[in-house]
């Protein structure tokens, strides 16, 4: 009777706390398209800025890769009215903090400021947004930036191009299958018209999302918003019409060398559907349940049992047209990949045939259960939620609801999906090996 009370009790604090962490928001749109999302937390004297535009590394031509990377970097140069340069001593010296990210989707600024420094915030991205100095000056500068991140982060990073390989052997004809920072050679092709063209195409109002999260007062936010956004001329809507893939059939190998590595690695990569489709739900608890923790199949099998992996994991790579999905080792000693690859095959086999226990499913759903209560912890991160969901997912309400999806997931359903996308002759083996780099 005692433990069931604890249990009971437990349930009882989970229900509480998913329930007492619903995010409260409103959101509208300005007469150029800008929509506006407002969440309202009085509870500390913080407030985030963030714009979201949908615009990331398959936004390109062929010959032109890498811009919205670039441009995370170039609109950062400054603005009409902010000197070249004068952007991060400005937010730090009102007590801020700024940053910046780029996926092949979506390109996100913010801004963190205490909450009586909202209006300077609204204002940074409405100048990015409506008068960005786009020179010459400023593109040779960023270039360099860009190519010195690709030197420290994949060039001359152990395992740092194996994304690369990924990406080029699960696609043939979409843009995925080129790597986010894009090609050297394209960055340096790209003229100033081009990049000029590039910015009037994607960094507009009605390709955007606003978010202000915080320590607000709404109608006061309303009208600065209006203020600094309004007059912000709406842009041509953007139309994309990327080509579709062709399923693969058989299974694939690709050999890349890399001159920073000591240790070879193997990888199983699948290509999944994009991560608005239910499956690509129940793909991610497919991989929490094969590698999150000591206690994932993965790990007991080839790290713990048979001590043939010094680490293996399984990753769900979420992308909006089209996921990845890779289960990636590292060997011990001299475990051959072939070794690694049979071992990751033994595992995801049983998940394709057999039904996972109840006790596991269990565990699964705890895990998604906490991961939920604790991903907006953070005005900083509800701002980023809120702005994915709309501008990604195209329903900004998942920010309280996406753990239905989860619960609603069956044991029978990550067999069946399981089924589905990771068969052998739907997957690429990549061997990834010590020796001169394979260049990107």
């Amino acid at each position: 009777m005692k433990k069931f009370s604890l249990t009971a009790l437990a349930s009882i604090a989970m229900a509480l706390s998913v329930q007492a962490q619903e995010v409260t928001f409103e959101e509208y749109d300005l007469d150029n398209g800008l929509h506006v999302i407002l969440h309202q937390d009085n509870s500390a004297p913080v407030v985030t800025t963030s714009v979201m535009y949908h615009v990331g590394g398959k936004d390109r031509t062929e010959g032109r890769t890498g811009f919205a990377h670039f441009f995370e970097h170039l609109l950062f140069e400054g603005t009409k009215n902010i000197e070249r340069g004068k952007w991060f001593q400005i937010v730090s010296s009102n007590g801020g903090k700024n940053n910046a990210n780029t996926s092949q989707d979506r390109t996100y600024y913010y801004e963190v400021f205490p909450s009586n420094n909202l209006e300077l915030g609204l204002w940074l991205e409405s100048e990015r947004m409506l008068h960005p100095v786009i020179d010459q000056t400023g593109i040779d500068t960023q270039k360099e930036v860009v190519k010195e991140e690709k030197r420290l982060r994949y060039d001359n990073s152990p395992y740092g191009s194996f994304l690369m390989v990924l990406g080029k052997n699960l696609f043939e004809k979409h843009p995925y299958k080129d790597p986010n920072i894009g090609y050297m050679e394209d960055l340096d092709a790209g003229t100033l018209e081009d990049v000029v063209a590039y910015n009037e195409k994607y960094y507009v109002p009605n390709n955007a999302v606003l978010v202000v999260a915080g320590d607000i007062e709404i109608n006061e936010t309303k009208k600065m918003i209006k203020d600094y956004f309004g007059p912000i001329p709406k842009g041509a809507a953007v139309v994309r019409n990327y080509p579709l893939e062709d399923p693969i059939t058989e299974q694939k190998v690709a050999t890349a060398y890399d001159a920073n590595i000591q240790i070879p690695a193997t990888g199983t990569a699948y290509r999944i559907p994009g991560f608005k489709e239910r499956d690509a739900y129940v793909l991610d608890m497919i991989s929490t349940y094969l590698s999150d923790g000591k206690s994932s199949k993965l790990y007991k099998k080839l790290v713990d049992e048979e001590k043939k992996a010094l680490q293996v994991g399984a990753f769900n790579i979420p992308q909006e047209d089209y996921g990845m999905y890779l289960v990636f080792a590292l060997p011990v000693g001299e475990t051959s990949l072939e070794s690694l690859q049979s071992g990751i095959e033994e595992e995801v086999a049983k998940v394709r045939n057999e039904l996972i226990s109840e006790n596991d499913y269990q565990k699964l759903q705890n895990k998604f259960e906490n991961n939920f209560v604790n991903s907006n912890s953070s005005v900083e991160g509800i701002a980023s939620s809120l702005a994915t969901n709309y501008l990604l997912y195209g329903d900004t309400s998942l920010i309280n609801k996406e753990i239905d999806i989860y619960r609603s997931i069956t044991r029978e359903e990550i067999k069946e999906v399981a089924n589905k996308y990771l068969k052998p002759n739907q997957s690429v083996l990549i061997n990834y090996l010590p020796g001169e780099k394979t260049e990107f």
